[in-house]
């Protein structure tokens, strides 16, 4: 299965997303920023990064445009609960900038299983 890597600053998330992926047979690593991200990836290989927008650090908008410079492109999924641009313009923006496919917060299980196929697959 693949190499995930999964981005939020919120530690209760992470871990129950980390399940949920785990529970499919990826392998997941855990970021809680996107410095630690970017640190992560580069001392292992990742098919698939799950990132959080709003984070302390490194932002998940600059996240999706490291990761789309790299070569190949990572291909990210953005997901958010809102902030000062609210949920929907922040997911536009990520899609924007070269997202694979967002979610919004808060999202199902399922939800997460069917995103994380489509991505890998597509």
């Amino acid at each position: 299965m693949a190499s995930i890597l999964l981005v939020d600053d919120d530690d209760t998330l992470r871990n129950i997303i980390c399940t949920v992926l785990n529970s499919m047979g990826h392998e997941t690593l855990q970021a809680k920023d996107g410095k630690n991200a970017i640190a992560l990836s580069e001392a292992n290989n990742v098919d698939l990064v799950i990132t959080d927008i709003v984070m302390p650090e490194k932002d998940g908008l600059e996240l999706v445009t490291y990761f789309k410079k790299k070569e190949p492109p990572i291909k990210i999924i953005a997901m958010s609960g809102g902030g000062t641009l609210g949920c929907s313009s922040y997911l536009g923006i990520a899609k924007a900038m070269g997202a694979s496919l967002t979610l919004s917060k808060p999202f199902r299980a399922e939800e997460l299983k069917v995103a994380v196929k489509n991505t890998l697959h597509h």
